[in-house]
């Protein structure tokens, strides 16, 4: 199929659990209240850990959001995933009894799945030997049981896919259930991403790979592309999206908060961790988005950047921007949505990406919380000190993971 018979598709629900809210309106309500979701960690005790905060989600109760005995068989990841899809589920008015079920499908990535889950058995191996392992421990660890569980929670018989790209996995399972309805294979995609990983295994592993911020203020963790930033903060939740044939949509008369419009996705083959020093990776990708989008660079409002806090990845993020937007990249707004919320991992893109549908919707750019003095280096304009109310017509988000990863998604105002 050429591109001239690719089909247009739109956003129709959203759903999202957080640690600044476990739904979309509360988790929007305090992103325009500016409100930081980084404490003290209290999953686990970390009297022996260099670091001591993450961004939890609070007051998150599975067996109010599924089925009782189904959340028994879920580990946290995947008990936020479904509890996200059943909202944007909800949100988009579905009745999968009207539709049929193999024309509707999940994408949902995970970057680990459950690491509390394989420390739980490998603990019972060492104390009570291998008979005592948890006959579900494999379906509650692997990292597609999101998606799973939610095609199985829903009934979702279309494509049910897992991305893993580490922390491009929402962006990149977004990215393809976008493809998924631009060719045909789907009418209607949930997608996006869930996370939770802050445990002892987590911590102390990103901790040896002095990823994490040490930085004991909670208001001054994570920090993206000030000057004194020296890592990012471990969050975890979920973020999911309903993403729809733009026909289909206006033929059963749901509401459409956003298009999206463009897609790009690369890779590095530069390094494990690090992105390409001089951007050029992630900035194709954004160059991807925006050809695709059918767009300039100048049109470009907003950009919800990977923004992650760690000194690499804002300095060359911030050369990407600039070698995918030339001069407009000077009068775009940016920001970083992980400084209120940590890094989610596979879960930030899924997340992201409603923080610029609603940005969209509203006209709002959030402030980059916690960053006072910018990086010289990094001298674009990061929303810092206060938000900005401006019109928004199109906005990209960017996720960039581990093994050198790049994800960009453009979003536009939909006009009909």
């Amino acid at each position: 199929m050429n591109s001239s018979m690719k089909r247009r598709v739109v956003v129709t629900g959203l759903g999202a659990v957080t640690p600044i809210g476990n739904d979309v309106p509360e988790f929007w309500n305090s992103i325009k209240a500016g409100k930081v979701g980084i404490g003290e960690i209290t999953q686990f005790d970390t009297s022996d850990y260099k670091v001591k905060l993450a961004a939890e989600v609070k007051g998150f109760v599975a067996k109010e959001r599924m089925e009782f005995k189904a959340a028994k068989r879920m580990e946290p990841f995947a008990q936020y995933a479904v509890a996200a899809a059943k909202e944007a589920y909800e949100d988009a008015g579905l009745d999968i009894a009207k539709e049929d079920p193999y024309r509707v499908g999940v994408i949902v990535g995970s970057g680990i799945g459950s690491l509390r889950e394989t420390e739980r058995e490998y603990d019972k191996i060492q104390t009570k030997g291998p008979s005592r392992v948890n006959p579900l421990m494999v379906p509650l660890m692997i990292s597609n049981m999101a998606a799973g569980n939610i095609s199985i929670q829903l009934g979702l018989k279309g494509k049910c896919t897992n991305v893993v790209t580490a922390c491009a996995s929402g962006a990149h399972s977004i990215g393809d259930a976008f493809r998924a309805i631009q060719y045909a294979d789907a009418d209607v995609m949930l997608a996006g991403g869930a996370e939770s990983c802050i445990c002892p295994l987590g911590v102390a592993g990103f901790t040896s790979l002095t990823a994490l911020s040490t930085c004991p203020d909670p208001l001054r963790a994570s920090i993206p592309f000030d000057k004194d930033r020296d890592g990012f903060v471990l969050g975890e939740g979920a973020g999911i999206v309903v993403l729809e044939e733009l026909e289909h949509a206006r033929n059963r008369g749901a509401k459409i908060y956003a298009e999206l419009v463009g897609y790009g996705a690369t890779g590095d083959a530069y390094h494990i961790t690090s992105p390409a020093e001089d951007g050029s990776g992630a900035a194709k990708a954004m160059e991807l988005a925006i050809n695709e989008g059918e767009i300039q660079p100048s049109q470009v409002d907003y950009i919800n950047a990977h923004g992650t806090g760690t000194h690499h990845n804002d300095l060359f993020e911030t050369k990407a921007i600039k070698l995918a937007l030339g001069e407009a990249a000077s009068q775009v707004a940016i920001n970083s949505t992980k400084s209120m919320i940590g890094h989610l991992l596979g879960a930030a893109g899924g997340v992201e990406f409603i923080v610029c549908v609603k940005a969209i919707q509203d006209g709002f750019v959030h402030q980059t919380m916690g960053t006072r003095d910018v990086d010289e280096e990094c001298d674009l304009n990061y929303t810092v000190g206060a938000p900005v109310e401006r019109e928004i017509n199109y906005a990209l988000t960017n996720s960039l993971g581990f093994g050198g990863h790049n994800a960009t998604l453009l979003l536009k105002k939909y006009t009909g």
